[in-house]
């Protein structure tokens, strides 16, 4: 699995003009799933998510998790995560996992990461055309590959 998370102000997601999830203050993780993933990369990687100290303390420093900030998570499924542009200029998406396989966990990720943080996480839908506002706080962007683990 491959994320990118955004400690965020606020972030919402559209589709087709109707509002489907939002939230204030806390990260949106675009999430990109490959065939050979697993329930331990969803573990893994929900529990990484949750620990990243990312957020201010009283003292302006990045010290405090997403619970110990009081924030919340949104989760936008994002194919593109895997994209290949090692050869000619249109990219390859052969390494993202079909639909099949990415859908169920998908869904177990956001579950898992719902269950470790005690509230409800807001949500895209999977596999459809979106449109992700966000104000990135900070900024800071994270990007995590649950097959490197840096």
């Amino acid at each position: 699995m491959r994320a990118v998370i955004q400690r965020v102000k606020s972030c919402s997601v559209d589709i087709a003009g109707q509002r489907v999830g939002e939230i204030g203050s806390g990260v949106l993780v675009l999430l990109g799933v490959e065939a050979a993933d697993t329930d331990e990369d969803i573990e893994w990687l929900a529990g990484k998510i949750s620990r990243l100290r990312i957020f201010d303390d009283e003292k302006g420093v990045m010290n405090l998790d997403i619970t110990q900030a009081s924030g919340r998570a949104l989760v936008v499924s994002q194919f593109t995560l895997y994209a290949s542009t090692k050869k000619g200029n249109r990219p390859s998406y052969i390494r993202s996992a079909p639909e099949p396989i990415s859908r169920p966990l998908y869904e177990q990720f956001v579950a898992r990461l719902q269950q470790i943080l005690g509230t409800e996480v807001e949500t895209g839908e999977f596999g459809a055309d979106m449109q992700v506002s966000l104000i990135n706080d900070g900024p800071v962007t994270i990007i995590i590959d649950t097959k490197s683990r840096e």
